[in-house]
Formats: C-alpha cells, sequence, structure tokens
C-alpha cells in the first residue's frame, strides 16, 4: 500500500476487471499475500498461489475474479483492489478454494482455526455497504497515484452496485495507508479487538458513504 499519492503526469493508470485466465489468477494471489503480509501464503503453503490462482477462476466466493480490479501503467498490471458487498459475501461459498487446496484443505482448517477471531471481522460488514478487502501496489510504483485511481474506481464500482457506504479494514500500524484512506474521507469507525490491545494486530473499521 503506497504511503503517498499524487497524478501521474507520464502515462495514464487505466483499470480493468479481472478475467478468469491463470496470468490474472497469479496476479491476484500475489497482491493478496503482500497486502496481507504473507498472510495466504501462512495460511496455504509454498503452493499459496497456485491454490488462489485455481480458486480465483471459479464464481461466488471472496477471491473470485468477480470481485478483482486491476490497475494498468503503460500496459503492464501495477496494482489489484478486491472488494464486494454484504450481500454477496453473505451469499459467497467457501468450496472453491477448499476443492483448489487439495491436500493443503486441513492446513487451511488448522490456520482459520487459530485465526478465527480476526477473520471474523468479515462477518461484520454492514449491509449497504462494499466492502474492500485487498488493494495493493507494485512497489516501483508506489507514490505515482496508483492506488488513488484503484479508490476512485472502486467507489464508482459501489454506486453501481448500490451501496451507500464504502468500508475496509487497515492495521492501526498500517500509518501508509491510514493516511491515504483518510484523505480519501475515510473515518475510523472501530477497532478490533475493543478491549485488549495486541501490538501489530489491532484492525481498524474505516468507512466513507457515498
Amino acid at each position: 500500500m503506497p504511503g503517498s499519492d499524487v497524478p501521474i503526469d507520464s502515462a495514464p493508470v487505466t483499470l480493468r476487471t479481472g478475467q478468469a485466465v491463470v496470468e490474472d489468477g497469479r496476479a491476484c494471489a500475489r497482491y493478496l499475500d503482500e497486502a496481507a503480509h504473507g498472510f495466504f501464503r501462512l495460511m496455504i503453503g509454498k503452493e499459496a498461489e497456485d491454490i488462489l490462482s485455481r480458486a480465483y477462476m471459479q464464481p461466488n466466493h471472496t477471491y473470485s475474479f468477480e470481485n478483482v480490479t486491476f490497475a494498468e501503467l503503460e500496459g503492464r498490471t501495477v496494482g489489484m483492489v478486491l472488494a464486494f458487498t454484504a450481500e454477496q459475501h453473505r451469499a459467497f461459498s467457501d468450496r472453491p478454494l477448499k476443492d483448489a487446496a487439495g491436500r493443503q484443505q486441513r492446513r487451511i482448517r488448522v490456520v482459520q482455526a487459530l485465526f478465527s477471531p480476526m477473520m471474523q471481522i468479515l462477518n461484520s460488514i454492514a449491509d449497504g455497504d462494499l466492502y474492500v478487502l485487498s488493494v495493493a501496489v507494485d512497489e516501483d510504483t508506489r507514490g505515482q497515484g496508483v492506488g488513488s485511481v484503484l479508490l476512485d474506481g472502486v467507489e464508482r464500482l459501489a454506486v453501481e452496485r448500490g451501496a451507500k457506504r464504502l468500508s475496509l479494514d487497515v492495521g492501526s500500524s498500517n500509518k501508509g495507508a491510514l493516511r491515504l484512506y483518510e484523505r480519501r474521507g475515510m473515518e475510523v469507525e472501530s477497532r478490533w479487538p475493543k478491549r485488549i490491545p495486541l501490538p501489530g494486530l489491532t484492525m481498524l473499521r474505516m468507512s466513507k458513504p457515498l
């Protein structure tokens, strides 16, 4: 996530929807793991990119191509945003990821159980929200406006889908992302955990009316 964004003067950033193809699946997997600071590799193992890319090509689940928008700069993919509505999330199936995981299903279940309190955050998405699960930008293009273009696009998507707010969760220690979201008019509405601070693990729910 970029710490700051300024308009790009040399070339425009363009957006495109994710397609159900292997190349996009691998890009999505890389961006997901980067934005989550390696959590997906922890959860799935060294085959994370292969497994996530296979799941990506299936519809109706959290990591599906249906929820992905890529940013391109001079024909090169340089970032991604993955977002869905609360109503979509309730209808999602976990079957595509399980099927793609194969023998790694047991590992996924164990890690999900260990991190279940944190992962339950997704069940608190408010009706009427478009929830941004992940935003990631290539390191060599950070600070060039890519993140802002992705967020502009996701706000338009939210309006198209009839959402009333944009919401997301961000680590309290991710100061660059916090500054970017605050500049976009997002405000902290809650934090997790509520009672006992966990250094490095505190998550902030931010939202913005549309």
